[in-house]
């Protein structure tokens, strides 16, 4: 009977075929693809040569012979030192720019000390209180040398910027001569578990004050990375995540614009962060079918002239929904693939997730394997010889026009809602949201989407991860300690004069830059909850998002 039974399990094998033809996303793929599939695609007008508009096939004539895409691991955790001495060994490693996250409570512009944030300090972030973190932060790292990546999304994003100006100064340099990136995006938090403290109204202020500040003062820095990634996340599909990260930029571009700034003045300096996700294709036309689109909004809708103003330049984050705790060494398999999609894409920035995400912060030799992963792509593969290998794929191309004609459909659906914001305010965005998610969760539940190691090819014994990445037991009461500390030391004379001035500009108006006044709280040590919780008062918000403390100077 046994031997029949595995009989049986080698015949099943031998004539296994794909049951589903579609993609991940659910459009229909067909049995092959030829020259009719593409038939109505100009190749002048939606196609054209690297470097050429629409750029479908890469923002660089050259690609990566001219520059490789840079590579970026996202750390943070414990206290500010123990990430300090991480993004040093990521320098160490080949890491060619830092991306550092802060934890929940910094996001949520609270401070470590709050009742609400015990047990969150310093577990999936690092913390940012004060300036003082900052320095500790960045000890001993050349900030004119590096590329640095604030991966802040929230209304906190502003105030972590306004700290590492201030942090510059006291070395001696100019925000001119800073390079890297705020994400900045602090209306998707709404979707990352932080609603309470991203208010739409104050999420607007607060990204547009960073787009203004940075173009007219930071020449070298991106302003904004709008984080179409977090979205993907939660279970949308392919044409989704444009569409909706495409109208959630076009709220802020309007933002800027009606602060009186020409289009080319910022335009140029607009990034976005997005998903690699499993379906290879459909990843690869999905970002091809980005810059096309991005291409035609900036020229079309809001008039760009600049060249630099219409390219899509993008970051990647590969797809950590799509990594399982089942057999963690499968993710391995899986990120390399996502990697891989990004880089036939023409990606600038990319991140790989460590293969034991699902189970724990990362440990130094995870975080060396996602790097190496990288490097093997740039030397050993061959895939970065050439620009958009893949282009004229039949396949591809007719891909990618399906794709760029979904997203299309859906950000006229939003613009049917009165835009973005209205879409938004309405809860049509959370219920599409919600529908997508649903809808992909019971895919996986009914095996018509196959993971590995979840809902099918299982194994008895779990491979274990081995080693896994703790911070220290102490480290939260570190930090709250010093931060105590620091305000019995600090002038307190000089952090009320300087919430003073911050509030006295907030009142304002909306138009009313406040980014220089938040660089003098810096100065003075003044927390983060101190600072936002300011700003937060005069917009008609609450001083704790919370709603558990009162503002402790007003």
């Amino acid at each position: 009977m046994e031997e029949k039974e595995k009989d049986s399990d080698v015949m099943d094998s031998y004539h296994e075929k794909p049951t589903g033809f579609k993609t991940w996303s659910g459009l229909p793929l067909k049995n092959w693809y030829g020259p009719g599939d593409v038939s109505t695609i100009n190749y002048g007008k939606n196609i054209g040569d690297p470097g050429n508009f629409p750029y479908t096939r890469g923002i660089h004539q050259d690609m990566f012979r001219g520059r490789y895409w840079t590579r970026r691991e996202v750390t943070g955790y414990g206290t500010p030192e123990e990430t300090n001495q991480r993004l040093k060994y990521l320098i160490k490693e080949g890491s060619g720019g830092l991306n550092v996250i802060p934890d929940n409570p910094s996001i949520m512009g609270i401070d470590s000390d709050h009742p609400r944030a015990k047990g969150e300090v310093g577990v999936q972030g690092v913390p940012m209180c004060t300036r003082q973190d900052m320095e500790l932060l960045m000890e001993d790292i050349p900030l004119e040398k590096i590329s640095m990546s604030l991966i802040v999304s929230s209304t906190q994003t502003p105030v972590a910027l306004s700290q590492y100006i201030a942090l510059a100064e006291s070395r001696g340099l100019k925000p001119s001569d800073l390079a890297g990136t705020t994400q900045n995006d602090p209306i998707h938090c709404r979707y990352a578990g932080f609603a309470n403290s991203s208010p739409i109204n104050l999420a607007l202020k607060t990204g547009v004050d960073v787009i203004e500040y940075c173009t007219l003062n930071m020449p070298r820095w991106y302003p904004i990375n709008v984080n179409m990634y977090d979205l993907r996340e939660q279970g949308i599909n392919a044409a989704q995540e444009l569409a909706f990260g495409f109208s959630m930029a076009m709220l802020y571009i309007q933002g800027v614009l009606n602060r009186g700034l020409d289009i080319d003045s910022f335009a140029p300096r607009f990034a976005f962060y997005c998903s690699a996700h499993i379906d290879f294709f459909e990843e690869i036309a999905k970002l091809r079918a980005a810059r096309r689109i991005w291409a035609r909004i900036m020229k079309e809708r809001f008039g760009a002239k600049n060249p630099n103003s219409l390219k899509f330049k993008f970051g990647i984050h590969t797809a950590g929904c799509s990594l399982v705790p089942q057999q963690p060494l499968n993710n391995i398999i899986r990120v390399a693939y996502e990697a891989m999609a990004a880089v036939l894409a023409g990606v600038q920035s990319l991140h790989c997730c460590s293969y034991d995400e699902p189970i724990a912060l990362p440990t130094e030799e995870s975080v060396r394997l996602a790097i190496r992963t990288q490097q093997i792509l740039a030397y050993e593969t061959g895939v970065a010889l050439v620009a958009d290998p893949l282009g004229g794929s039949y396949f591809i191309e007719n891909l990618t026009e399906e794709i760029e004609q979904q997203a299309n459909i859906i950000m006229e659906k939003i613009e049917t809602q009165g835009g973005m914001k209205k879409a938004l305010q309405m809860g049509w965005i959370d219920a599409q949201i919600d529908e997508a998610a649903l809808k992909y969760q019971r895919e996986v539940e009914n095996g018509e989407h196959i993971v590995v190691g979840l809902n099918k090819f299982r194994t008895d014994e779990e491979t274990s991860v081995g080693k896994v990445h703790r911070i220290s037991p102490d480290s939260e009461e570190k930090q709250i300690t010093r931060l105590k500390k620091l305000r019995e030391s600090r002038d307190e004379k000089k952090v009320k004069d300087a919430l003073r001035a911050l509030k006295s500009r907030a009142e304002e108006g909306e138009k009313e830059n406040l980014i220089p006044a938040m660089i003098e709280a810096s100065r003075q040590y003044a927390t983060i909850a101190e600072i936002l919780g300011t700003v937060r008062i005069v917009m008609g918000e609450p001083y704790d998002p919370l709603g558990v403390l009162s503002h402790p100077f007003f």
